[in-house]
């Protein structure tokens, strides 16, 4: 039996980096859930920002938010135990493509496998191919946003599709040329702050799955949905639509919640999903820690009505929600 955590947007700069720079990496992070983050053999996480000392923020006056974090950060990481990342979102290039390159040297200086950004359009869509207590799993990030982003053939960037009208034939064909046992495709797409996909995310999760998808499991809408269970071949695949927040800053929608947030843990025997678990968390100011009785009261209810309207049943476990194959 083979366990793959996962978790959505990890941000780790602006007032994150503030505390990092100041703290040990452990005040980010209750103890016990550092504890659940290591029951998985292989965590994989969506890095929401760049990590570097160098750079200048990226030139676009309509863009909000920047987001990049000191060196330190790679503790946090390491305490969590990941093993990998994707890059491919739209905060890899907040300090252009200087910070970029520092970050994909330190993930690889500390052993973590980096997907979804590269330093030209090849290196930015391949996949990361691990073997993991004998399992062979492989990791491809893609970003359906910004374009102006996007790796070029000589140029660094991250891999990304437009997945408005249709999957690119790249994303694919990078899925359905992976050997592997297990298929991660971990997209960044649609927009934030919604309760549930939008429909050119719905309309791109089967194409992935077709291409050879083994999980779908994506990211961007600060907002955990629901999760859908397709079809290839007689054999389940997964599609958690969006994992939500891990660690932020970030303001809190009142009727969103997306300081209520979840923990995954996909459990396979084999290349098959057997059953997912996932972990009531609460994120608070650059803290993240279990969720406690209210808390986690009002994520299960979330978590089962969106999974019902995807005629998906989710039970609970000792606390945690559960689904089954």
């Amino acid at each position: 039996m083979f366990t793959l955590g996962l978790s959505g947007d990890t941000m780790l700069g602006r007032k994150v980096a503030e505390r990092l720079e100041r703290d040990p990496p452990a005040a980010l992070f209750a103890e016990d859930l550092v504890t659940v983050a290591h029951e998985a053999d292989l965590l994989v996480v969506n890095l929401e920002c760049c990590i570097s000392e160098r750079g200048e923020r990226w030139p676009d006056p309509a863009k909000p938010f920047f987001f990049r974090a000191p060196p330190r950060a790679l503790d946090a990481l390491a305490l969590l135990g990941v093993g990998a990342v994707t890059l491919a979102n739209n905060h890899a290039l907040d300090y252009d493509v200087a910070a970029l390159l520092d970050t994909l040297d330190l993930l690889d200086d500390a052993g973590i496998a980096c997907v979804g950004a590269g330093q030209d359009l090849e290196r930015a869509r391949a996949p990361a191919e691990l073997d993991v207590a004998g399992t062979r799993i492989a990791v491809v990030g893609l970003t359906d946003h910004p374009e102006d982003f996007a790796a070029g053939p000589s140029r660094p960037g991250v891999a990304h599709a437009d997945l408005r009208s249709e999957v690119p034939e790249w994303v694919a064909a990078t899925v359905g040329a992976v050997d592997a046992d297990v298929v991660l495709v971990t997209p960044h797409w649609g927009p934030n702050m919604t309760a549930e996909p939008v429909s050119h995310v719905r309309r791109a999760a089967p194409a992935v799955v077709a291409a050879g998808a083994t999980l779908v499991a994506g990211h961007s809408a600060h907002v955990f949905h629901g999760v859908r269970t397709l079809d290839r071949d007689g054999a389940p695949v997964p599609v958690l639509y969006d994992l939500g927040d891990f660690i932020d800053d970030y303001a809190v929608d009142p009727r969103l919640r997306n300081d209520h947030g979840l923990f995954w843990l996909l459990r396979l025997d084999g290349a098959r999903p057997v059953r997912l678990e996932a972990v009531p968390i609460f994120l608070d100011y650059c803290y993240t820690r279990l969720a406690r009785r209210e808390e986690a009261a009002w994520i299960r209810r979330r978590f089962r009505d969106a999974c019902a309207a995807m005629g998906t049943e989710a039970t609970e476990e000792d606390g945690r929600l559960v689904v089954t194959w």
